[in-house]
């Protein structure tokens, strides 16, 4: 569980321009952030579920960098709306994506119950597609 919540804030959160973080440079401004010891392959393990004991204080310093409230590591209930909105963000990022959902703003209700329908739709058929 803590491995899938690190490797979401890896795939999600990015660089201004668009790209990933690497291991080192978050493990860098964790080490930085606490004065404790934080390699590249600690972090690797974190993320991969390969160690799952990380300390209070890396748990903190990951979400200072990655900009979410620390909660998001220690409370299931609060980290799960948390990774809900980053997923949101995430989405967003796509061009397409966030071009429809500004669209949308100004849609009635009616409108937007009719939008969603039909992504639903389109959704189930490229599913039975497999796209």
């Amino acid at each position: 569980m803590l491995a899938g919540k690190i490797d979401t804030l890896f795939r999600i959160v990015r660089r201004p321009n668009r790209e990933p973080y690497s291991n080192e440079e978050v493990a860098r401004a964790c080490r930085e952030a606490t004065g404790e010891t934080f390699s590249a392959t600690y972090l690797w393990q974190l993320r991969t579920g390969r160690r799952d004991n990380p300390t209070k204080r890396h748990l903190e310093a990951l979400a200072q960098f990655f900009q979410v409230p620390p909660a998001y590591f220690f409370d299931d209930e609060q980290g799960a709306v948390i990774a809900e909105e980053l997923e949101l963000l995430g989405a967003l990022r796509d061009s397409g994506v966030r071009d429809v959902a500004l669209r949308a703003v100004t849609l009635s209700p009616d409108g937007l119950a009719t939008i969603s329908d039909m992504i639903e739709a389109i959704a189930r058929r490229e599913a039975g597609r497999g796209q």
